[in-house]
């Protein structure tokens, strides 16, 4: 059974409210994604848990069943998922590793791409057509084996902590590199920001909202200093990125 999404689990801290967004935008959607029970463990794919436990809640976030779905995709998933219940269709593009855009709306015409090393061409009419579950799927499994932190970070738009909405990430690129997203917002009176932060993670794992070691865990405060810890990462503060609308 799955329970009640984080905005309704984890309350701001005392003197902070709940920023509320446009019914049907990403930031909503984040805010109200539903959680699996109370106290679940973390699982990779293959079944087994995660060793290092360091959430508070696990997202109702089905893997797949091979080393797939890591940070960077996790991230791109909840991106794909959100336009793909919109069906926004035309919206959902990715660019894999090598510079290449690979837009759905190509697979939905049929269209698949051809890997050979590092070089990736069209193949025109090859594949099943249409916008349904198991072409998105399909897409985003290719997106998920040829994409990651470097071609994500190549693809979003560099922002400032003040304008930090949930959508947003930290992100560092690289083999391996990591990234981190922002699911919900709260602010004082007086203009303070907390946030929450979830995260998949290496193997490939359930995506998870991230603990600290503060009175007011799970919510995280905006980092003053040049580094931003998180429990299996230390990120640049400044290396803070969004979505382009």
């Amino acid at each position: 059974m799955i329970q009640n999404p984080s905005k309704n689990v984890f309350l701001p801290p005392n003197g902070y409210l709940r920023v509320i967004y446009p019914k049907e935008s990403f930031s909503t959607y984040l805010q109200n994604f539903p959680l699996k029970p109370k106290g679940s463990p973390v699982f990779l794919y293959n079944g087994s848990k995660k060793q290092n436990q360091v959430h508070l809640a696990v997202l109702d976030f089905p893997l797949l069943k091979s080393d797939l779905i890591q940070c960077a995709d996790a991230v791109m998933k909840l991106r794909a998922e959100y336009l793909y219940s919109r069906k926004e269709w035309g919206k959902i593009q990715f660019t894999i590793s090598n510079g290449m855009e690979v837009p759905f709306f190509r697979f939905a015409k049929g269209d698949r791409v051809d890997v050979k090393g590092n070089k990736t061409s069209w193949k025109v009419g090859n594949g099943k057509k249409g916008n349904n579950r198991d072409v998105f799927e399909e897409y985003l499994k290719f997106i998920y084996s040829y994409a990651g932190t470097i071609s994500l970070k190549s693809e979003l738009v560099k922002k400032s902590l003040t304008h930090l909405e949930p959508g947003d990430v930290w992100i560092e690129a690289g083999s391996p590199g990591h990234a981190v997203m922002v699911v919900d917002k709260a602010q004082s009176k007086d203009g303070n920001t907390v946030f929450l932060l979830a995260q998949s993670y290496m193997p490939s794992q359930e995506m998870h909202i991230l603990k600290n070691d503060t009175p007011i865990s799970p919510w995280f405060v905006l980092p003053e200093g040049q580094i931003f810890p998180t429990p299996e990462w230390e990120f640049p503060s400044n290396a803070f990125y969004g979505f382009r609308k």
